[in-house]
Protein backbone atom coordinates (compact mmCIF):
# COMPACT_ATOMS: atom_id res chain seq x y z
CA UNK A 1 0.00 0.00 0.00
CA UNK A 2 1.10 3.40 -0.62
CA UNK A 3 -1.34 5.71 1.91
CA UNK A 4 -2.84 4.43 5.08
CA UNK A 5 -4.97 6.34 7.82
CA UNK A 6 -5.85 4.66 10.72
CA UNK A 7 -8.32 5.68 13.02
CA UNK A 8 -7.37 9.81 12.45
CA UNK A 9 -9.06 12.27 13.75
CA UNK A 10 -8.30 16.35 14.37
CA UNK A 11 -9.08 18.98 16.20
CA UNK A 12 -9.11 22.67 15.64
CA UNK A 13 -9.37 23.98 19.55
CA UNK A 14 -12.71 22.31 20.37
CA UNK A 15 -14.02 22.01 17.15
CA UNK A 16 -13.57 18.69 15.12
CA UNK A 17 -12.62 18.67 11.79
CA UNK A 18 -11.85 14.71 11.13
CA UNK A 19 -13.24 12.15 13.40
CA UNK A 20 -11.75 8.38 13.26
CA UNK A 21 -11.49 8.47 9.66
CA UNK A 22 -9.66 5.05 8.22
CA UNK A 23 -8.75 4.55 4.23
CA UNK A 24 -5.70 2.83 2.54
CA UNK A 25 -4.68 4.00 -0.87
CA UNK A 26 -2.98 1.35 -2.68
CA UNK A 27 0.22 2.11 -4.94
CA UNK A 28 -0.10 3.61 -8.29
CA UNK A 29 -4.08 4.66 -7.34
CA UNK A 30 -6.03 7.74 -8.27
CA UNK A 31 -8.28 8.50 -5.64
CA UNK A 32 -10.75 11.61 -4.89
CA UNK A 33 -11.53 12.70 -1.66
CA UNK A 34 -15.01 14.36 -2.16
CA UNK A 35 -17.18 15.63 -0.17
CA UNK A 36 -19.48 19.51 0.39
CA UNK A 37 -17.47 22.22 1.89
CA UNK A 38 -16.52 21.98 5.41
CA UNK A 39 -16.38 18.07 5.09
CA UNK A 40 -12.95 17.48 6.17
CA UNK A 41 -10.97 16.43 2.55
CA UNK A 42 -8.75 19.05 2.69
CA UNK A 43 -7.89 18.36 6.45
CA UNK A 44 -6.82 14.93 5.46
CA UNK A 45 -5.01 15.94 2.30
CA UNK A 46 -3.36 18.13 4.71
CA UNK A 47 -2.26 15.43 7.31
CA UNK A 48 -0.84 13.33 4.43
CA UNK A 49 1.42 15.59 3.32
CA UNK A 50 2.45 16.99 6.87
CA UNK A 51 1.05 20.30 6.83
CA UNK A 52 -0.95 19.57 9.99
CA UNK A 53 -0.40 16.86 12.42
CA UNK A 54 -3.19 14.28 13.66
CA UNK A 55 -4.83 14.84 17.07
CA UNK A 56 -5.01 10.94 17.34
CA UNK A 57 -4.48 8.13 14.92
CA UNK A 58 -1.22 7.65 12.76
CA UNK A 59 -0.73 7.91 9.20
CA UNK A 60 1.79 5.78 6.91
CA UNK A 61 3.09 5.93 3.80
CA UNK A 62 4.70 3.52 2.33
CA UNK A 63 4.42 1.48 5.36
CA UNK A 64 5.98 3.77 7.54
CA UNK A 65 4.54 5.83 10.12
CA UNK A 66 5.12 9.75 9.52
CA UNK A 67 2.79 11.66 11.99
CA UNK A 68 6.10 13.23 13.54
CA UNK A 69 7.78 12.97 10.05
CA UNK A 70 8.51 17.01 8.16
CA UNK A 71 7.06 17.72 4.96
CA UNK A 72 10.55 17.91 3.29
CA UNK A 73 10.84 14.29 4.11
CA UNK A 74 7.69 12.62 2.94
CA UNK A 75 9.17 12.70 -0.89
CA UNK A 76 5.63 13.84 -1.54
CA UNK A 77 4.55 16.52 -4.30
CA UNK A 78 1.86 19.14 -3.39
CA UNK A 79 -0.55 21.19 -5.72
CA UNK A 80 -2.11 24.12 -3.87
CA UNK A 81 -5.46 25.23 -5.33
CA UNK A 82 -4.25 28.68 -6.19
CA UNK A 83 -1.28 27.08 -7.61
CA UNK A 84 1.22 29.25 -5.63
CA UNK A 85 3.52 29.69 -8.74
CA UNK A 86 6.20 31.99 -8.29
CA UNK A 87 5.41 35.08 -9.91
CA UNK A 88 8.85 36.34 -10.63
CA UNK A 89 10.24 33.01 -12.03
CA UNK A 90 9.64 31.45 -15.36
CA UNK A 91 8.39 28.44 -16.38
CA UNK A 92 11.89 26.81 -16.39
CA UNK A 93 12.78 28.03 -12.97
CA UNK A 94 9.64 27.17 -11.58
CA UNK A 95 9.53 23.41 -12.38
CA UNK A 96 13.62 23.95 -11.23
CA UNK A 97 12.94 25.20 -7.60
CA UNK A 98 12.70 21.77 -6.14
CA UNK A 99 15.05 20.12 -7.74
CA UNK A 100 17.86 23.35 -6.89
CA UNK A 101 16.50 22.60 -3.12
CA UNK A 102 17.19 19.26 -3.47
CA UNK A 103 20.98 19.31 -4.39
CA UNK A 104 20.68 17.88 -8.48
CA UNK A 105 23.36 18.43 -10.62
CA UNK A 106 22.69 21.36 -13.06
CA UNK A 107 22.64 18.43 -16.41
CA UNK A 108 20.09 16.09 -13.91
CA UNK A 109 17.82 19.19 -13.37
CA UNK A 110 18.01 20.23 -17.35
CA UNK A 111 17.14 16.82 -18.40
CA UNK A 112 14.58 16.51 -15.90
CA UNK A 113 12.91 19.69 -17.34
CA UNK A 114 12.75 18.85 -20.37
CA UNK A 115 11.15 15.45 -20.10
CA UNK A 116 8.23 17.31 -18.00
CA UNK A 117 7.72 20.08 -21.00
CA UNK A 118 7.24 17.31 -23.30
CA UNK A 119 5.24 15.06 -21.23
CA UNK A 120 3.12 18.08 -20.04
CA UNK A 121 2.68 19.65 -23.55
CA UNK A 122 4.75 23.04 -22.40
CA UNK A 123 7.37 22.73 -24.68
CA UNK A 124 8.25 26.69 -26.14
CA UNK A 125 6.95 27.68 -22.87
CA UNK A 126 9.73 27.35 -20.28
CA UNK A 127 10.58 31.32 -21.00
CA UNK A 128 7.26 32.63 -20.03
CA UNK A 129 6.51 33.85 -16.64
CA UNK A 130 3.31 32.48 -15.15
CA UNK A 131 0.83 35.83 -15.89
CA UNK A 132 2.19 34.77 -19.58
CA UNK A 133 0.17 31.36 -19.29
CA UNK A 134 -3.17 30.57 -19.72
CA UNK A 135 -5.20 28.55 -16.17
CA UNK A 136 -4.88 25.15 -17.98
CA UNK A 137 -0.88 26.31 -18.58
CA UNK A 138 -0.08 27.56 -14.97
CA UNK A 139 -1.84 24.46 -13.63
CA UNK A 140 0.34 22.24 -15.67
CA UNK A 141 3.06 23.71 -14.78
CA UNK A 142 2.29 23.57 -10.53
CA UNK A 143 2.10 20.06 -11.13
CA UNK A 144 5.29 19.45 -13.61
CA UNK A 145 7.09 21.79 -10.37
CA UNK A 146 5.78 18.73 -7.93
CA UNK A 147 6.27 15.77 -9.52
CA UNK A 148 10.01 17.28 -10.66
CA UNK A 149 11.74 15.77 -7.53
CA UNK A 150 10.21 12.38 -8.28
CA UNK A 151 7.54 11.63 -5.25
CA UNK A 152 6.02 8.45 -4.35
CA UNK A 153 3.29 10.35 -4.16
CA UNK A 154 1.15 13.34 -5.66
CA UNK A 155 -1.56 15.77 -3.65
CA UNK A 156 -3.54 17.68 -5.14
CA UNK A 157 -5.92 20.21 -3.24
CA UNK A 158 -9.22 21.29 -5.82
CA UNK A 159 -6.82 21.00 -8.47
CA UNK A 160 -9.49 22.63 -11.27
CA UNK A 161 -11.32 25.26 -9.13
CA UNK A 162 -9.59 27.75 -10.83
CA UNK A 163 -10.16 27.77 -14.35
CA UNK A 164 -13.68 27.91 -16.45
CA UNK A 165 -15.89 24.81 -17.55
CA UNK A 166 -13.96 24.00 -20.98
CA UNK A 167 -10.36 23.74 -19.52
CA UNK A 168 -11.40 21.99 -16.58
CA UNK A 169 -12.96 19.61 -18.59
CA UNK A 170 -9.54 19.13 -20.75
CA UNK A 171 -7.60 19.36 -17.65
CA UNK A 172 -9.32 15.76 -16.04
CA UNK A 173 -8.95 14.24 -19.07
CA UNK A 174 -4.81 14.98 -19.16
CA UNK A 175 -5.05 14.03 -15.73
CA UNK A 176 -6.20 10.36 -16.28
CA UNK A 177 -3.55 9.86 -19.12
CA UNK A 178 -1.10 11.35 -17.51
CA UNK A 179 -1.74 8.96 -13.91
CA UNK A 180 -1.77 6.24 -16.58
CA UNK A 181 1.91 6.88 -17.99
CA UNK A 182 3.60 7.65 -14.56
CA UNK A 183 1.84 5.29 -12.60
CA UNK A 184 2.22 7.81 -9.68
CA UNK A 185 -0.05 7.47 -6.71
CA UNK A 186 -2.18 10.94 -6.55
CA UNK A 187 -4.90 11.82 -4.67
CA UNK A 188 -7.02 15.16 -5.34
CA UNK A 189 -9.83 16.92 -3.47
CA UNK A 190 -12.61 17.64 -5.13
CA UNK A 191 -16.30 18.69 -4.21
CA UNK A 192 -17.54 18.09 -7.76
CA UNK A 193 -18.89 14.78 -7.91
CA UNK A 194 -19.07 14.45 -11.85
CA UNK A 195 -15.19 14.78 -11.83
CA UNK A 196 -14.79 12.89 -8.82
CA UNK A 197 -16.65 9.66 -10.99
CA UNK A 198 -15.12 10.59 -13.91
CA UNK A 199 -11.55 10.65 -13.25
CA UNK A 200 -10.60 8.73 -10.01
CA UNK A 201 -10.18 5.06 -9.71
CA UNK A 202 -11.71 5.02 -6.26
CA UNK A 203 -13.99 7.68 -4.17
CA UNK A 204 -13.57 8.79 -0.60
CA UNK A 205 -16.83 10.50 0.54
CA UNK A 206 -16.88 12.61 3.46
CA UNK A 207 -19.68 14.99 5.46
CA UNK A 208 -19.10 16.84 8.54
CA UNK A 209 -15.55 15.41 9.43
CA UNK A 210 -16.76 11.60 9.19
CA UNK A 211 -15.68 9.23 5.70
CA UNK A 212 -19.44 7.86 4.50
CA UNK A 213 -18.04 5.70 2.13
CA UNK A 214 -14.89 4.54 -0.28
CA UNK A 215 -15.54 2.77 -3.19
CA UNK A 216 -15.37 2.85 -6.90
CA UNK A 217 -17.06 5.23 -8.82
CA UNK A 218 -19.96 2.29 -9.76
CA UNK A 219 -19.90 1.22 -6.04
CA UNK A 220 -20.66 4.69 -4.38
CA UNK A 221 -22.97 5.43 -7.49
CA UNK A 222 -24.91 2.21 -7.55
CA UNK A 223 -24.47 1.24 -3.77
CA UNK A 224 -24.72 4.02 -1.70
CA UNK A 225 -23.96 3.67 2.10
CA UNK A 226 -26.56 5.65 3.20
CA UNK A 227 -29.14 8.79 2.27
CA UNK A 228 -25.94 11.82 2.15
CA UNK A 229 -24.20 9.69 -0.10
CA UNK A 230 -27.24 8.93 -2.13
CA UNK A 231 -28.47 12.64 -2.30
CA UNK A 232 -25.30 14.09 -2.70
CA UNK A 233 -23.66 11.78 -5.38
CA UNK A 234 -27.35 12.19 -6.92
CA UNK A 235 -29.08 10.49 -9.89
Amino acid sequence: MSIELRNVSKKFGDVAAISGVSFIVQEGELIALLGPSGGGKTTVLRMIAGLEMPTSGDVFIRGQRVNNVSVQQRNIGFVFQNYALFKSMTVYKNIAFGLKIKKWKRADIHDRINELLKLFDLEGLEKRYPHQLSGGQRQRVAIARALAPKPSVLLLDEPFGAVDAKIRQELREWLVTMHSELNVTTVFVTHDQEEALEVANRIVIFSRGHLEQVGTPREVYDQPANEFVARFIGV
